[in-house]
C-alpha cells in the first residue's frame, strides 16, 4: 500500500485508458497539483462518491496520471489556476482515508492509503508509458491480439452484443449501435485499441445517450404545449417565437406543467442515472478480464430483455400475435437473467456498491 492524494469528482465513474481534462480552481487542489509536481509522482486517486452519504467513496477507483498542465491564472483572472490533461492508467483499491476531517474543513485535500491493483489483462507489465505509446509496439500488440483466439466468455459477450444490435434495429431504437460495430467489437484483454475497456466505454456512452434521449423526449412534450400556448394565447407567429420565456409569463396551467415535468424527470431519470453509474462501477470492481466480460454480458442481456418486453407490449397493443415458441424462449431467458442478477446484486458480494453494503465505501 502507498499514500496517494484523493480527488473526488462526484458520481462519475472513470475507466482505464481514458483521457480527461480538469480545470483546477479550489485552493486545496491547487496545492495538490503543486505537491504531485514537486514529488514527481504526477498521479492521484479518483473514486466515485456515494450517491447519498456525503464524504463517502467507493473502495475501488482509478489512478489519474497527469500528462500535461497549463497555467491560466492570468487569462482567467485567477478564477482557474490550471487546465490539466490526464490519462487513467490503473485501478486502485482504497483501504483508509487518512485525514477524513479535511473533507468538511476543506483546508487541504484528502489522502488515502491505497493499493494499485495488478491486472492479468496484458503482457505489458514493466513497460513505461512511452514504450506503450510507441507505434511499433502498438502494431505488434495489435497483430498478436488479432491472432489470439477468443475465450468462451468473449465469444458469449460478442453474441449477446450481436443480439442486442439486431433487436435495436428491429425496433428502430432512436439510440442504437451500428451493425458494423458487431464485427469490430473490442473484447481482448488489456488497454489496447482492441481491448475490452474500449467496449466498456462504448457501453457507458450508449447509456448516457439513451438517458439524454429520454430527457429530450420529456422536454419535447412540454415544448409542443408551450408553442401552442404562445400561438393561441399570445398570438405569436412561428417566426416570432422567442428563444426564452420567463416562468411568470406562462399560464397557471403551464406553470404547473413545468413543475410536474421537473418532478417526473427527477423520479424517472435519477434512478436510471444511478443504475447506469453503478453498472460501470461494478465492472471497475471486477477482479479480472473474465469477470468484466461476464458482467458486461449481463448488462447487455438485460437491455436485450428490455427490448424483448417492449416488442411484446407493442404486439399486444397493435394486435400482432407472437409465436408461442418465441414467447416461451424469451421467458426462459428472462428467468435466467433474473437469476444472474440476483447472484451479482446479492448483498453478500464483495465490492458491491449497493447502498445497504457499508463495506463498499470508505
Amino acid at each position: 500500500a502507498e499514500i496517494l492524494p484523493l480527488f473526488p469528482l462526484g458520481g462519475i465513474v472513470y475507466t482505464p485508458n481514458s483521457e480527461h481534462v480538469l480545470n483546477i480552481f479550489e485552493p486545496r487542489y491547487r496545492q495538490m497539483y503543486t505537491d504531485i509536481l514537486m514529488n514527481g509522482s504526477k498521479r492521484f486517486v479518483v473514486s466515485m462518491s456515494h450517491p447519498e452519504k456525503e464524504g463517502t467513496f467507493a473502495q475501488v477507483g482509478v489512478i489519474f496520471h497527469l500528462e500535461d498542465l497549463k497555467e491560466v491564472s492570468e487569462e482567467t483572472g485567477d478564477a482557474i489556476k490550471y487546465i490539466c490533461n490526464h490519462k487513467v492508467t490503473e485501478r486502485v483499491r482504497l483501504h483508509n482515508i487518512l485525514n477524513p476531517d479535511a473533507w468538511t474543513s476543506r483546508e487541504t485535500y484528502l489522502k488515502v492509503e491505497a493499493t494499485v491493483l495488478e491486472e492479468d489483462d496484458g503482457d505489458d507489465e514493466g513497460l513505461n508509458e512511452s514504450m506503450k505509446d510507441n507505434d511499433i509496439y502498438k502494431d505488434l500488440v495489435g497483430a498478436l491480439s488479432a491472432s489470439r483466439p477468443k475465450s468462451t466468455e468473449e465469444k458469449e459477450l460478442c453474441q449477446s452484443f450481436s443480439d442486442l444490435v439486431d433487436k435495436q434495429h428491429e425496433l428502430e431504437e432512436e439510440v442504437r449501435f451500428t451493425r458494423a460495430s458487431v464485427e469490430t467489437l473490442a473484447v481482448a484483454p488489456g488497454n489496447g485499441e482492441d481491448g475490452l475497456w474500449q467496449t466498456i466505454r462504448l457501453w457507458q456512452s450508449f447509456i448516457e445517450q439513451r438517458l439524454l434521449s429520454r430527457q429530450n423526449d420529456m422536454q419535447r412534450e412540454f415544448q409542443e404545449k408551450l408553442i401552442d400556448f404562445l400561438k393561441q394565447e399570445k398570438g405569436i407567429s412561428e417566426s416570432e417565437i422567442p428563444s426564452a420565456i420567463g416562468f411568470d409569463d406562462l399560464s397557471p396551467a403551464l406553470q404547473q406543467e413545468v413543475q410536474d415535468l421537473q418532478k417526473r424527470m427527477s423520479k424517472e431519470l435519477q434512478p436510471m442515472v444511478l443504475e447506469s453509474t453503478l453498472a460501470i462501477q461494478k465492472i471497475i470492481e471486477a477482479e479480472d478480464h473474465t469477470a468484466r466480460c461476464e458482467l458486461l454480458e449481463h448488462f447487455i442481456n438485460a437491455e436485450v430483455q428490455r427490448l424483448i418486453t417492449k416488442k411484446t407490449l407493442q404486439g399486444m397493443f397493435d394486435g400482432t400475435a407472437l409465436l408461442a415458441e418465441e414467447v416461451e424462449v424469451e421467458e426462459d431467458d428472462m428467468d435466467e437473467e433474473e437469476s444472474k442478477k440476483d447472484e451479482k446484486d446479492g448483498l453478500g458480494g464483495n465490492g458491491s456498491l449497493l447502498v445497504d453494503e457499508p463495506d463498499a465505501f470508505q
